[in-house]
């Protein structure tokens, strides 16, 4: 029996060194911060009707890398921080469209790629373990560094994400309150718990959906309650204007809770837009999107809490 139980012990810790060498390395401590990033910027280069630099700053101990594309002209212009939703996303540039239409508007887009993804340093990716603190300092980090640059207007820099954005976005701007604005597209209001058991009912995640009806998935939640990381005990400390786009047919989020939670934030006093397109699912600034609609609307609200300098 003695052996038998050495044996198991054994065992058990080569399991647990096994799944510490596979498993995430990272330390995502509460006060990661990133209020002097020693941004560097390359020589612009300039087509017939943006330019582009790579930029480089670095947040708790490694170096991230992006770019940052501008509109032709000397600015000073409103800037957009694009904050990633889950798992190993790169740098957007000029190629996407979202970044084209922002250009096209007079808006400059800063995208930078995520730790541990393309050019930048670090171990990715810890929001898809529900750490956020690392993720929303290096927010911070690209806010700051664009703060550096006199062809931005730091009085009017926002942020922008999708999906996991929704919950890395509120941390950062309730702790760092650098920003103007914040944009958010097919993003949780919900705590994690909540997204990922209802993902899981509708088949999203794991790929087998539970056959249950909208109602009975919702009795499902309210059963289950709020769990994990919550948003809206930081949603409540901020005070600049937010817009949520939500697709009605999202199998990755409960969109109705995410209305009635954002709809009583607005009832106290919160500058919230919401907006639903009731045909779409999870993807709306995707390509091709859930709903064509999605990015014009984006883009039109964004302008309306904008100032541009040849206006």
């Amino acid at each position: 029996m003695r052996g038998r139980v050495v044996r198991i012990f054994l065992t058990t810790v080569v399991l647990v060194t096994l799944l510490g060498a596979c498993g995430p390395s990272f330390s995502d401590s509460e006060i990661a911060a990133c209020d002097n990033p020693s941004p560097t910027f390359g020589d612009p280069h300039v087509l017939s009707d943006y330019q582009e630099l790579a930029v480089r700053f670095t947040c708790e101990g490694v170096t991230l890398a992006g770019t940052l594309t501008l509109p032709s002209g000397s600015g000073p212009y409103p800037a957009l921080v694009w904050v990633h939703g889950s798992g190993q996303a790169g740098r957007l540039t000029y190629k996407a469209p979202l970044v084209q239409k922002l250009i096209e508007s007079g808006l400059a887009v800063f995208s930078y790629d995520k730790r541990g993804v393309g050019e930048s340093q670090g171990v990715c990716c810890p929001g898809d373990s529900n750490h956020f603190n690392l993720l929303a300092a290096d927010v911070a980090g690209a806010v700051n560094a664009l703060r550096s640059r006199s062809d931005i207007d730091s009085k009017q820099i926002g942020l922008l994400g999708a999906s996991q954005a929704g919950w890395i976005v509120p941390l950062s701007v309730a702790r760092f309150d650098r920003v103007a604005f914040i944009a958010l597209v097919d993003a949780p209001v919900v705590t994690t718990g909540e997204e990922n058991l209802y993902s899981r009912l509708t088949g999203e995640e794991g790929g087998q959906a539970s056959g249950l009806s909208k109602e009975e998935i919702a009795q499902r939640l309210k059963q289950a309650g709020p769990s994990g990381f919550d948003p809206v005990l930081f949603l409540k400390q901020i005070t600049v204007p937010g817009l949520w786009l939500y697709g009605g047919e999202d199998l990755s989020q409960p969109v109705d809770c995410d209305l009635l939670i954002l709809n009583q934030l607005k009832s106290e006093g919160k500058d919230i837009t919401t907006v639903v397109f009731p045909s779409a699912g999870h993807g709306l600034l995707d390509v091709p999107p859930t709903d064509p609609n999605a990015l014009p609307t984006l883009v039109e609200w964004i302008l309306k809490h904008v100032h541009l300098a040849n206006q």
